[in-house]
């Protein structure tokens, strides 16, 4: 099974290929502290309208080009291929945005998808909580509206990706006093930008980066406009938003699994250690498995409200990956638990790769909804078993 690319895609492959290659060079990303910072290479997108491809159409176009759901492979192909910067703006562009287009007003969808597509402002997404990780129903963080029309928002949110360096959140609180569960909860727009009321500290994790951060919210005020989809509907519109997480970025993702296990590969070959049949064996499994998790997202592509997919690929590629480090690290022998040459307590972070890939795979099973909370999805709204009994 592939996916069927027609003339005009190959166009868009070159013209992407072909942008790619003059903002970046011919080479990978320059490492950090060089090349263009990362707001600064967002700006550089949205000004060659490659942010929002794929948003839907039917209410207009906010300053981004649109592409078939094809060119849109193409795009994120490209964009794995040319080993281009992270993106600061995936959660306003692929969460955000097609949520608004979705639930949001027009005066919501006015206001916030331009600067969106031009690559000017950027998001972090405020739902998990000290004992409401991947268990979003038992969020705590209260919303209460005031006489000014504006909410006033209290609680302690955490694992936020990139709350560094947002300018907005968009957030999951409880506006109705005393209700449980899936019941009164409500996504509002919140300005990042309230000193005094909104604090961000940083998360340092295994491998030495502080990518995530808590975010503390004491008074922080959010526009009663800004709340979307209406008060108390506030799980039926993170449901959605969390659903459209996985699909075309799925196979870009592959991708950068894919350099990944050729540079195991190359390492198993240079130390010898391909020829050990055992070994082997796992790195060829390992090959099979990632073209099996590319079929099934081809397959998946498109299958919007198909409440199974994304937590079969969660599945598969959390467990993919964390075994890819682990076979890495086995491979290396005693020699991965070393350090560069120029390891001190000044510079306790310098790990190349494949100990970053190990390190930071340790937690592809957790975040993004545990392995746990995928299963009991899949059990209960795809298989209809009965639910889970709770506390």
């Amino acid at each position: 099974m592939d996916f069927a690319f027609g003339p005009e895609d190959e166009a868009f492959r070159a013209e992407a290929r072909g942008w790619l290659t003059e903002h970046l060079g011919h080479g990978p990303a320059p490492a950090p502290g060089h090349g263009p910072g990362p707001r600064a290479w967002e700006r550089e997108l949205g000004a060659a309208g490659w942010i929002g491809l794929g948003w839907d159409t039917s209410h207009g176009t906010y300053g981004n080009r649109t592409a078939s759901l094809a060119g849109q492979v193409v795009w994120a192909e490209e964009y794995a291929r040319a080993q281009a910067p992270a993106r600061l703006g995936h959660m306003g562009e692929n969460l955000l945005a097609p949520t608004l287009l979705a639930h949001g007003t027009a005066a919501q969808r006015d206001r916030f998808l331009p600067a969106i597509a031009r690559g000017e402002e950027l998001w972090c997404q405020g739902y998990s909580e000290p004992g409401a990780g991947s268990d979003l129903a038992a969020v705590r963080t209260s919303a209460v509206l005031t006489g000014d029309g504006t909410y006033r928002i209290d609680g302690h949110k955490l694992w936020t990706s990139s709350a560094h360096e947002a300018d907005w959140c968009f957030l999951l609180a409880r506006t109705t006093e005393g209700s449980r569960r899936h019941h009164g909860l409500s996504l509002l727009l919140v300005p990042m930008d309230q000193p005094g009321r909104i604090a961000v500290r940083p998360i340092r994790d295994m491998s030495g980066a502080a990518d995530f951060n808590e975010v503390f919210l004491d008074g922080a005020a959010a526009r009663a406009e800004h709340l979307v989809g209406g008060e108390g509907n506030g799980w039926r519109v993170a449901m959605d938003l969390l659903g459209r997480e996985r699909g075309v970025a799925t196979l870009a993702q592959q991708i950068g699994f894919a350099a990944e296990l050729a540079s195991v590969i190359r390492l198993a070959v240079e130390a010898g250690a391909a020829a050990e049949p055992v070994l082997r064996d796992r790195l060829v499994r390992h090959w099979a498995h990632l073209q099996t998790m590319r079929w099934n997202a081809l397959r998946t592509l498109g299958t919007a409200g198909d409440p199974g997919a994304p937590s079969v690929a969660k599945l598969l590629w959390g467990r993919w990956h964390q075994g890819l480090g682990e076979l890495a690290m086995q491979i290396r022998g005693p020699a991965a638990t070393l350090g560069p040459d120029a390891w001190s307590e000044r510079r306790p972070y310098e790990l190349d790769s494949l100990q970053r890939l190990f390190l930071f795979s340790r937690a592809d099973t957790v975040y993004g909804g545990s392995d746990e909370i995928q299963r009991t999805v899949i059990a209960e709204r795809v298989l209809g078993l009965p639910k889970e009994p709770r506390p």
